[in-house]
């Protein structure tokens, strides 16, 4: 009985995670450990970021089976192969792989959208699509560095490391998932880290880029958006960008949905859903499931450091390119943009207007940018899901 006993405790011990933990599944869950740190103390995009960081934790303990990234290598998957002997993560991860929780997550934050100071001054569109700029100069560096022998990533893999530069994580996701899926815990890592360091990262490239006389330049307040412009625009928009680039129609069309939804005043049930139920579902689910993919061996490699100072060096050349842009367009102008809502032209709502806000404030206290950057800010959105359109194209 005895013998028996301790047999069982030895069988136990010998099939923990504490017996067949590798240095590389430990490093990862010690990294989970500060994304979660980070999440949670320092407040960096801790919707998405803390169960992206939970989620790697779980992937990376041994035997506990949740995740098994050999059923998505291929292109053909086994779906029955899946909801049979899959784990808990590996059914979840089918919403990303069938590209389901992105754009359902655009149909959220369509909801909570005002697309106002976007329709108020057109020429905002402008300053959203400069700001994109990152996401293909990062395509096109990637794909440099991979014929001087540097990486090895292929034109898919580089598509998907330029997205960053839209800081947009659902859109990073969303071509991610499909153009290279090996990489989506990086991918989403980085995209997520960069949008939290918004302000660290834009600040200095804003200063650098303007005088301190173009930071306190006062802009003419908007003129007031009628009801039937609100409820004809996500219309038009939609209609408009899923003919030009129908790979884009899955983002645009779900956030245009939720946004006509907002304007039309007669869901509020179904806005006060989206919003709330059925976005913090959705989002715990993608979160898992990305962090999920973030195992030792698709991690823990060179290409993961080449993809965080790419996404680095996308973000900032889109920070760049939308403040030149704004320069360029004050100049044509007379003197009446602000530079600074240029560099709102990333998707990082609302978190990049503020920015442009407060940088703006620094010169001129009594200078109210914010109205003025929301509208290339939520130009962004739609720049950044075009732009994901675009690479599905192309190389989807």
């Amino acid at each position: 009985m005895l013998e028996t006993f301790w047999e069982t405790i030895k069988t136990l011990a010998a099939e923990s995670a504490f017996a067949n933990i590798s240095w590389q599944q430990g490093v990862m869950i010690l990294l989970s450990f500060l994304l979660m740190y980070l999440a949670i103390v320092k407040k960096f995009e801790p919707l998405l970021l803390l169960p992206i960081a939970f989620g790697m934790a779980l992937t990376n303990i041994p035997g506990a089976e949740l995740y098994h990234p050999e059923f998505f290598m291929t292109g053909n998957i086994d779906y029955g192969q899946v909801l049979h002997d899959g784990g808990l993560l590996d059914i979840l991860y089918l919403g990303v792989k069938l590209q389901l929780f992105p754009p359902l997550i655009f149909l959220g934050i369509g909801t909570m959208t005002d697309f106002g100071p976007l329709i108020a001054n057109p020429k905002s569109f402008l300053l959203g699509a400069a700001a994109q700029a990152g996401i293909f100069f990062t395509f096109i560096g990637a794909c440099l560095l991979s014929m001087t022998g540097i990486t090895s990533f292929t034109m898919e893999q580089a598509a998907s490391i330029g997205i960053i530069g839209g800081a947009d994580g659902p859109t990073a996701i969303f071509v991610t998932s499909k153009l290279a899926p090996e990489m989506l815990g990086s991918i989403a890592v980085a995209a997520y880290s960069y949008m939290a360091l918004v302000p660290f990262i834009q600040r200095p490239i804003m200063l650098a880029l303007t005088t301190k006389k173009e930071r306190s330049i006062r802009m003419k307040q908007l003129r007031t958006v009628s009801k039937r412009e609100r409820i004809i625009f996500p219309i038009a928009v939609t209609i408009l960008v899923s003919f030009i680039v129908p790979d884009a129609t899955a983002l645009v069309g779900m956030l245009m949905l939720g946004n006509l939804f907002r304007e039309s005043g007669v869901v509020d049930r179904l806005v006060k859903t989206a919003q709330n139920e059925l976005m913090n579902i959705v989002t715990i689910m993608l979160g898992v499931t990305v962090g999920a993919t973030a195992t030792a061996a698709n991690f823990l490699s060179i290409e993961t450091l080449a993809i965080i100072l790419l996404g680095l060096i996308a973000f900032s050349i889109g920070t760049a390119a939308g403040v030149l842009f704004a320069k360029l367009m004050n100049k044509l102008s007379g003197g009446t943009i602000n530079p600074l809502i240029g560099s709102a032209g990333v998707s990082a709502v609302p978190m990049a207007a503020r920015v442009s806000q407060k940088v703006g404030a620094e010169t001129d206290p009594s200078n109210f940018l914010l109205m003025h950057a929301m509208g290339p800010n939520v130009s962004g959105v739609i720049g950044s899901a075009v732009a994901a359109g675009v690479l599905l194209s192309i190389f989807g």
